[in-house]
């Protein structure tokens, strides 16, 4: 790997499903206890608000009680041993990137420890709930505070960003995510077209695993650490 300067990877939620936090499109996570159109869309938060921020409240404080894992702490560890440039983007909307070590994260759905206020435009630390319509601590509006997630529907964050990271990239990752998610599953074919080498990581195939070069199953937690080990040995 010699010839690898600058990594971009892109993390879904297979990356924090050994931490316990609940998947969105496997058996039993998430979307099959609430539809999408109920709780994740600008729809949904105008038409039953007290549902969407109770939701995403839940949500909120069960990632609190979450802990990184070896998958986590494996990408900060290349983070902060690797020469080149590294850039983590992520779909997760939890902080065990940040928690695990890594600095340089993109979090392009947003996060759940952040809110956002529709009267100022702020984006504050938010560790408690919003169903109470709390004040926004930057400008004192009311009512004004709503989950900082990109929901369905809406304009993912910092994607101009995330598109210098890749243009300048000798390697895209693809770890623990489904494929499925436009635009982050059109990274990789974005990858392609640039001449990037591409890797995937993945507990099964995704649906866009076809498009890489490479790719390796099995769980997060055994594939990163190998993987990071590698590229950190490599003459």
């Amino acid at each position: 790997m010699n010839d690898v300067s600058n990594i971009v990877i892109l993390t879904g939620a297979g990356v924090s499903a050994e931490s316990g936090i609940d998947t969105f499109r496997d058996a039993g996570g998430l979307w099959e206890k609430h539809r999408i159109e109920d709780v994740a869309t600008p729809e949904a938060f105008a038409r039953d608000p007290d549902l969407v921020l109770r939701f995403y409240d839940m949500r909120r404080e069960a990632i609190q009680t979450k802990e990184p894992n070896d998958a986590h702490h494996a990408l900060g560890k290349l983070e902060r041993e690797w020469l080149g440039s590294l850039t983590i983007v992520t779909q997760n909307v939890d902080d065990l990137h940040e928690r695990g070590g890594a600095q340089n994260v993109i979090h392009m759905h947003g996060g759940h420890l952040t809110a956002w206020c529709l009267a100022c435009d702020g984006r504050p630390e938010w560790r408690g709930p919003l169903i109470d319509r709390p004040a926004c601590p930057l400008c004192g509006s009311k009512g004004t505070l709503r989950p900082d997630v990109v929901w369905f529907g809406e304009m993912p964050y910092r994607m101009d960003e995330i598109s210098a990271a890749l243009n300048r990239a000798d390697l895209f990752v693809s770890i623990g995510t489904s494929g499925a998610v436009y635009p982050a599953a059109g990274f990789v074919r974005e990858a392609r077209m640039l001449g990037i080498r591409t890797l995937e990581l993945n507990l099964e195939p995704s649906e866009g695993s076809h498009y890489f070069d490479e790719t390796r199953h099995g769980p997060a937690t055994a594939l990163v650490p190998a993987w990071v080990e590698e590229m950190l040995s490599a003459p």
